[in-house]
């Protein structure tokens, strides 16, 4: 992957956050963490990685990031200076999750 596209992704992961935190009104939205962004190299895609605070409300979550996805992308478009702006795809991120089992099974094993 090219160093371009690796920057351009750490811009999208940032605005994103700062669009999330500042501008979108949902309240499924505001405890949303991006925790990565990968654009493809014909920049025609953006995955989006992210996690909730709250595990019980991921689904409405994402439904919530669906909704809004046109709105941020509009956003993005606006504060990075880029030809085409990639469509946004939103990944809900298990590898937090599947650390904090993976603590919890060596936590277990060390009490043991």
């Amino acid at each position: 992957m090219s160093v371009k596209i690796d920057r351009l992704g750490s811009a999208f992961e940032k605005t994103i956050s700062e669009i999330l935190a500042t501008e979108v009104k949902d309240e499924n939205i505001k405890f949303v963490t991006i925790t990565g962004c990968e654009i493809t190299n014909d920049l025609s895609y953006a995955k989006v990685y992210f996690t909730v605070l709250d595990m019980d409300k991921r689904d409405e979550t994402i439904k919530a990031l669906e909704r809004a996805k046109s709105f941020i992308r509009g956003e993005i478009s606006k504060r990075i200076d880029i030809r085409h702006t990639p469509e946004l795809r939103f990944i809900f991120d298990e590898s937090i999750e599947y650390g904090n089992k993976i603590e919890q099974i060596i936590s277990d094993i060390n009490n043991k």
